[in-house]
Formats: C-alpha cells, structure tokens, sequence
C-alpha cells in the first residue's frame, strides 16, 4: 500500500501525516508513507488545497483533517 501526504508542511499537514501514521498502527497496516511536499507534485493530483491524502494513487481528502477513523475507513477499503 502507497500512501501519500501532500502538503508544504504546514502544522495541518503533520497532523495528517501523525493521524495516518498512528490509523497504519493501530489497523495493524504495513505501507509506504511519502511526504509530497513540491507544488507541481502536488498539482499532479488535481488538490489545490492541502493537506491532502492520497491512497494507493487515489485521493480521499484535500483541504482539511480527516478524523482518524475516517482515515482508518479508507486504509481498510484500499488494503482489500
């Protein structure tokens, strides 16, 4: 699983990337977490807000937090 934090790291954009890390933890997930953090990479998901949370090639957020159950919901969708 490739999961990807957009973001210019902004203090949102860490909170994303904590609540990821710990929702990976907790499922019991192993993945691949990169931190995106050039504009043009960014833009190459069609965000133009961040933070933004990319799964397995497929954005499920962009322009706020997402709630840690949220996050796990959509960890467990893509880890089928």
């Amino acid at each position: 699983m490739r999961i990807k934090i957009l973001g210019t790291g902004c203090m949102k954009c860490q909170k994303l990337e904590k609540e990821t890390i710990n929702a990976l933890a907790e499922l019991g997930v192993a993945a691949d977490v990169e931190k995106v953090t050039e504009l043009d990479k960014i833009l190459e998901h069609d965000v133009m807000m961040t933070p933004g949370l990319v799964v397995n090639e497929k954005v499920k957020v962009f322009g706020r937090v997402p709630r840690k159950e949220e996050i796990k919901r959509w960890i467990q969708e893509e880890n089928k």
